[in-house]
């Protein structure tokens, strides 16, 4: 019976150290304030009328989860089949304004194929040009802006105007991401940086390589914040040179923030998605996987945090059925872009045709050859 029990155990341990790496990072952050999980979804909102160079979605993925099994010991989550699509949102340093609408700084998704042995990542520009829908319960009419703005209009609530929603704000990001990429989003966290210190020192810190030199604009050299000054922060700078680095809590934070650096944002978006892999490593090494203590340790360091809701899809399943995955299943991808303006006047980002020929291949199950044809589109860590 022992032996009957420990396989669950040890997978639901794994599982969680997974979910743990993917939630951890979304803007180099931590502390997840929603979670959203669903078993069945309607299918995806009607994407408009694409133009040549939009791809049309293909049928959305959908979520198998089989009838609650009668037997005791059928352990959770067995039954959840894939395909599984997270949408990992951070959103900026001054949630805790009062009346601040929370921007969605970064926008990650995480798609696991149907059988849940593989795992694609990739981000979405914050300045992203999309199309947003409207949005009655916020009194949004819609419209044609950039992806941050979904978060930041989706929040309001009518008659608060200094109670803004982050929930709500998530709800239209996930409709608008929805329609961009054809995928059905089955969870997905809203992280704030608040905690992140915490849950990498709890690893150890963790060990990247970093390919290019990042000088930060928030820490000095000690850790300690950069005061502003009449033109931005000034003193002392904490530099990260090109190189393999082992990074503390403060430190991995603080790398996978910095955007004002030779490749701008799409920089910032490929240091975040290493980030996420060197993180899981870490907490999949087998001298973490056999040491559950220290896995539930790490668990505990997000505290209270997780919040998760839904239709039948428990953080207990989805950490179970997660735990499938080998420690080399995630395949970073970058998905390259461009500035759009009008005149001088600059509108926001779109992607490549290049990187937007991603997306369908992902919904038809044609990644790896799309990335074997692409692979300047993979992410090295």
């Amino acid at each position: 019976m022992v032996e009957q029990t420990a396989a669950p155990r040890r997978r639901w341990h794994w599982g969680w150290a997974v979910l743990a790496a993917v939630v951890l990072i979304a803007a180099g952050s931590v502390v997840v304030t929603r979670l959203v999980g669903r078993s069945t979804v309607e299918a995806p909102p009607p994407v408009a009328a694409p133009s040549s160079a939009t791809p049309s979605p293909s049928p959305s993925p959908t979520v198998t989860v089989a009838p609650p099994s009668p037997s005791p010991t059928r352990p959770p989550g067995a039954d959840i089949k894939g395909p599984l699509t997270l949408l990992l949102v951070g959103v900026d340093t001054r949630v805790n304004i009062p009346g601040w609408e929370p921007h969605s700084d970064a926008v990650l998704v995480l798609h696991v194929p149907k059988g849940l042995r593989r795992a694609y990542l990739f981000s979405l520009p914050r300045d992203l040009l999309v199309d947003i829908p409207a949005f009655p319960k916020a009194g949004y009419r819609g419209g044609r802006t950039k992806l941050t703005h979904s978060m930041s209009y989706g929040s309001r609530v009518p008659g608060r105007p200094k109670r803004p929603s982050t929930a709500q704000g998530y709800e239209l990001l996930r409709t608008t991401v929805s329609r961009y990429t054809g995928l059905r989003i089955d969870a997905g966290a809203v992280i704030t940086f608040n905690g992140f210190d915490d849950v990498v020192d709890s690893l150890g810190g963790v060990d990247l390589y970093v390919d290019q030199r990042v000088p930060s604009k928030h820490r000095r050299p000690d850790g300690k914040h950069r005061p502003p000054g009449p033109g931005g922060y000034v003193g002392p700078q904490m530099v990260y040179e090109k190189g393999n680095r082992h990074l503390n809590g403060w430190q991995a934070l603080d790398y996978a923030r910095q955007r004002y650096i030779p490749g701008g944002d799409y920089a910032r978006q490929r240091h975040q998605q290493q980030l996420i892999r060197a993180l899981a490593r870490e907490i999949l090494s087998q001298r973490l996987a056999r040491d559950p203590d220290r896995v539930q340790r790490v668990a505990r360091a997000l505290g209270d945090t997780v919040l998760f809701a839904g239709g039948g899809l428990k953080l207990v399943d989805l950490a179970y059925a997660l735990g499938g995955l080998p420690p080399t299943a995630f395949t970073l991808v970058g998905l390259p872009g461009g500035g759009v303006g009008s005149g001088s006047a600059y509108r926001g980002e779109q992607l490549s045709p290049l990187g937007r020929g991603f997306l369908p291949a992902l919904r038809a199950g044609r990644a790896d050859a799309y990335l074997a044809a692409h692979p300047q589109l993979r992410v090295r860590s």
